[in-house]
């Protein structure tokens, strides 16, 4: 079967503001078993440029597939352009097979189908193994209710789904189809080659807004040597500089973490490694923090979400601010640049609310910020709690974190942002900051702190011109449930969950 990957352009600033661009790890993912299986695969991606979708329709038909497969990282707010691809694209050839998959078809299936004729087939949950099966499928014509993790219409054009599928065990089991990208075209903070990689996926903890714990069932990780092998591969054969690790949570486990950092150390290749963690992971490593050094680590994000004792517990963060202080203060000691993701737009917030968050961020002193808006998806706990609130913003392509959605009850848009304006140049020109910019002692963290300054400064200006001239917030919008629909929580974990880890897991390392 001849098999057409397409990853959409993305409308967020983040995507269209820097020079750089990242390769998309699920689609990649999703291939490798693919041409393992004998399916020719292409890559279509369609964030360079970005391309216009009928550049991307004028590329599906030179391809001649008999399949293509939509799907993107951002998956809610890039859903309107990923559904206007899949129109066009059936529009011009009625023949082709259309599947999509991500986080937001898993959970939203109905009214994907619902919505448009485009797609035929979703993938509910993981890709590797339901696209195996699917595809094998399809090419041999057996009916698709025997393929678990899909939802599709039956020649009643009625909307059906089959059961879950299980989470496989063994992450290594697929491979990465990295053949389908050329590396030259791909590199991060400023100019250096680079990829995103999985060390593991999902995590164990039990904050209520979280979009991708329920999507992954269960924290699984790779073989840390094979990691490590993998890595050092991708650097001598293909020069990537840079790993940005796509994990929500890779630290988890310290025994098998630790034992990553050990595999890297012996590897001997000079890689930088970011991601994000959770502060508590910090300060219990505190003790093996220069092997992070070591091993290539040279930033975390690390998610904070807000500086409020009664935010944090409504939604189950499970953090502290004495350990957030902690651990920003043990990764500077060990060169690591910190960045601090701090969220706003909860409904109860007031201008002390948010004075009281600039100078605890003041306190925290970290090397970089990243402010964002509380974005509630209909599958979290959390969507529940707030789904009363007004939606002021319907156009989902907003929906990416970067821009303020729910009415507040206290503070108009205007003012709230505002006030995330100007503590983010607060916070990231205060003397400290522009110190280590300029001086730091390591240069390619200088590199590194200058290249995000930089890209900082055009998106915050972009930011400013898009909310006074371009958008148009509602007045009397729609409550959060009936925009979305009702909640979803129970449904959210998308697998079932893999039968080797249920025991090994359950018992904390």
């Amino acid at each position: 079967m001849k098999i057409v990957l397409i990853n959409p352009p993305h409308t967020a600033i983040g995507s269209r503001i820097p020079d750089d661009h990242l390769p998309p790890l699920g689609l990649l993912s999703v291939g490798g078993p693919l041409i393992d299986d004998g399916h020719i695969v292409g890559l279509i991606d369609a964030e360079f440029g970005p391309m216009t979708i009928a550049e991307i329709v004028s590329r599906v038909a030179a391809s001649g597939p008999d399949l293509v497969l939509i799907g993107h990282s951002g998956s809610t707010s890039a859903h309107p352009t990923a559904r206007a691809i899949a129109e066009a694209v059936k529009h011009s050839d009625r023949a082709i097979r259309i599947v999509y998959g991500g986080v937001f078809p898993t959970y939203h299936w109905r009214e994907v189908l619902a919505e448009t004729e485009a797609f035929d087939i979703l993938v509910r949950g993981e890709g590797e193994e339901t696209m195996r099966r699917l595809a094998g499928t399809l090419t041999a014509g057996r009916p698709l209710a025997t393929v678990p993790g899909i939802a599709y219409r039956n020649g009643d054009g009625e909307i059906l789904a089959t059961q879950p599928a299980q989470a496989f065990a063994d992450l290594d089991a697929y491979r990465v189809g990295w053949e389908l990208i050329d590396h030259r075209h791909y590199s991060y903070w400023g100019g250096k080659r680079a990829v995103v990689m999985q060390f593991s996926r999902g995590c164990p903890h039990l904050c209520n807004y979280c979009g991708q714990r329920g999507f992954w069932t269960r924290w699984r990780h790779r073989s840390p040597e094979l990691f490590a092998r993998e890595i050092a591969r991708l650097y001598r054969e293909e020069g990537v500089e840079l790993i940005n690790l796509a994990d929500e949570n890779p630290t988890s486990s310290r025994k098998a973490w630790l034992a990553f950092l050990e595999a890297m150390i012996i590897e001997n290749v000079p890689v930088q490694i970011v991601g994000s963690t959770r502060a508590d992971d910090i300060v219990r490593d505190a003790d093996i923090l220069h092997l992070y050094r070591k091993a290539g680590v040279v930033r975390w994000l690390i998610g904070m979400e807000n500086t409020d004792e009664a935010t944090l517990t409504l939604i189950k963060k499970g953090g502290a601010k004495a350990t957030d202080r902690e651990a920003i203060r043990l990764l500077r000691q060990h060169d690591i640049l910190s960045m601090a993701t701090w969220v706003v737009g909860f409904e109860e917030e007031t201008l002390s609310h948010l004075l009281r968050g600039f100078r605890q961020l003041l306190s925290y002193d970290p090397d970089q910020i990243q402010a964002l808006y509380v974005t509630p998806h209909r599958w979290t706990p959390f969507f529940r709690i707030a789904r009363d609130r007004q939606v002021i913003e319907t156009d989902i392509r907003k929906w990416d974190y970067k821009h303020q959605v729910l009415k507040m009850r206290h503070l108009n848009p205007i003012v709230l942002v505002a006030c995330v304006k100007l503590i983010e140049v607060a916070v990231q020109a205060r003397p400290k900051a522009l110190l280590r910019i300029l001086f730091h002692r390591d240069r390619e963290q200088r590199h590194s702190m200058r290249w995000y300054t930089q890209m900082g400064r055009r998106v915050w200006f972009h930011e400013i011109l898009e909310f006074l001239f371009r958008r148009r917030h509602l007045k009397d919008g729609p409550t959060l449930e009936n925009f979305w629909g009702a909640p979803q929580d129970s449904e959210e974990e998308s697998m079932l969950r893999p039968q080797r880890y249920v025991k090994s897991l359950d018992a904390a390392e």
